[in-house]
């Protein structure tokens, strides 16, 4: 079974939002975290962030937050909600033997939430790791990390991963 971490939506204007139960800046330490041991391991890096479609340019804050990219990661923009549509994600998960996504970042019902759908749609293990992701109201995050996201996979914890 090879694993691959997607960390979606690492943004500073995304993290700046006001979110719960974690803050943006906590859970960006934690992905970083996770990030990092994953790398040490050998296993992929996915970094995601979003491109909103229709515009010339992109608002304030739109990158990836500051030294969250490093040389050998899979970078993917999206123009919606999920990862996965339109922007060759599956196709570049498979190439690297990759069956099992472990999943984090911003915003736990949105693009957490969606691109976990598409993950599972596609055919692949999913691993949610709850203190990793934060939403747009704690009592969202919570009903997802205790009612949805367990019918698709494991919820685990960052403790999981050391």
């Amino acid at each position: 079974m090879a694993s691959a971490l997607i960390l979606i939506d690492l943004m500073p204007r995304i993290i700046a939002l006001p979110l719960a139960p974690h803050s943006g800046e906590d859970v960006l330490a934690r992905c970083r975290a996770l990030a990092e041991g994953f790398r040490a391991a050998g296993r992929p890096v996915v970094l995601v962030r979003v491109d909103r479609p229709g515009v010339t340019e992109q608002p304030p804050g739109s990158g990836f937050a500051d030294g969250l990219v490093r040389e050998g990661d899979v970078v993917v923009v999206k123009r919606t909600v999920g990862a996965f549509y339109g922007t060759g994600l599956d196709e570049r998960l498979r190439a690297l033997g990759v069956d099992t996504l472990v999943m984090a970042g911003l915003v736990t019902t949105m693009g957490v939430e969606s691109t976990a759908r598409a993950a599972s749609d596609h055919g692949y293990e999913l691993e949610f790791v709850a203190d990793a992701m934060s939403g747009l109201a704690a009592d969202e995050h919570e009903f997802a990390v205790r009612r949805t996201f367990p019918r698709f996979g494991e919820v685990r914890s960052t403790a999981d991963y050391r």
